[in-house]
């Protein structure tokens, strides 16, 4: 049996903590976070007009065909077709990615179906109790389509508190793997934190995941910054035919937690990934970053890399084995100097991250 250098590791006071990572991020610096965000002059921090979308016809919802195909739905949120079975990896459908819907970060574009639409769910797939990744409103209104809840260790005690039934819930560890019908869920290693409140901090377990079937084999990132764990899930798991990495909401300061888009793609070639679908972007305002940055720096060193990247629109479908180029549809309503600013914020970036690792 291979023993694994990441495991989900909890301390004396059933706190959850990074393997190899003295803290989880972000609290010893947010000083210089609050410097920062009072400084940065922004240009495009939300988009100028509506993004494309494609809606999804109910007919289309309700039949998964005999491929296995993904449509982003928006941020983190994907619906995935695999195997005569509907998935969903952390729906957020709500206006914004906030404790309260008065205030937060609010939606860049609407959802591209109706809730009333969708078919029944075999799984739906959480990664971190984070707002913008576990909604509570999104959760209380699918219960009754959705047939089982994969969440990492103690995120279930939230569901279980909102009235989600025990027996629907599945808690996993880190390489803990769960079946349903030709499926396996494996809860995977991510370089995270987690918590819903100042007093909750790390109480719960953050995941990536290998969604397993006869049709394909997809990896889902979840949040996570960059580390050693994505070789070593290539290695046990890979390789994987799309990749679902997160990209976006980055920045230097919190690197450990969330990777920069040329991070993204150096997680997806650990994976042994064949083609990669950036997520975690275009949806909600998280960071100091323009909106379509993500996209533009992920593409950027996807083809330095000779990586066959995806950017379809929301609502777009993609074939998981055989997926078909996408345009860059961000570059439409962007301006040349501003894609240009942000090829000088990724070599800024790359040659400050060069210069701080030891």
């Amino acid at each position: 049996m291979a023993v694994s250098l990441f495991k989900a590791c909890s301390s004396p006071e059933q706190k959850f903590y990074n393997t190899g990572m003295t803290s989880s991020g972000g609290a010893a610096n947010l000083w210089e976070i609050a410097r920062m965000y009072l400084r940065t002059k922004r240009e495009a921090p939300t988009p100028a007009s509506p993004l494309p979308l494609r809606p999804i016809p109910a007919a289309e919802l309700a039949e998964p065909g005999n491929h296995a195909k993904i449509y982003r739905l928006g941020h983190s949120s994907t619906l995935i077709h695999l195997d005569g079975n509907t998935l969903l990896t952390d729906p957020v459908f709500s206006e914004r990615a906030s404790p309260v819907q008065w205030a937060g970060p609010k939606r860049f574009h609407p959802l591209p179906f109706s809730l009333a639409d969708l078919p029944a769910i075999t799984a739906v797939v959480i990664s971190h109790d984070h707002y913008d990744h576990l909604d509570r409103d999104s959760v209380l209104a699918l219960d009754h389509k959705v047939s089982t809840f994969l969440v990492p260790l103690k995120v279930g005690n939230h569901l279980r508190r909102w009235g989600i039934a025990d027996d629907k819930i599945v808690e996993l560890d880190w390489w803990q793997s769960h079946h349903i019908g030709s499926l396996q869920f494996t809860a995977t290693p991510a370089q995270h934190f987690s918590g819903r409140s100042l007093g909750d901090r790390d109480n719960t377990l953050w995941a990536s995941w290998a969604i397993q079937g006869q049709g394909g084999n997809i990896f889902f990132s979840g949040d996570s910054g960059y580390f050693d764990g994505f070789r070593e899930i290539g290695e046990r798991l890979g390789p994987f035919d799309l990749t679902l990495i997160e990209t976006g909401a980055y920045n230097l300061l919190w690197r450990k937690i969330h990777m920069l888009p040329e991070q993204s793609v150096q997680a997806h070639m650990d994976l042994r990934g064949r083609a990669m679908l950036p997520i975690h972007n275009s949806t909600f305002d998280l960071a100091l970053h323009d909106w379509f940055e993500p996209l533009e720096r992920a593409t950027a060193a996807a083809q330095k890399n000779n990586i066959h990247l995806l950017t379809p629109i929301i609502g777009a479908p993609v074939m998981v084995k055989q997926p078909r180029q996408t345009p860059p549809w961000w570059r439409d309503t962007t301006e040349p100097a501003s894609l240009e600013a942000a090829t000088a914020a990724a070599a800024s970036d790359m040659a400050a991250l060069k210069g701080q690792q030891p």
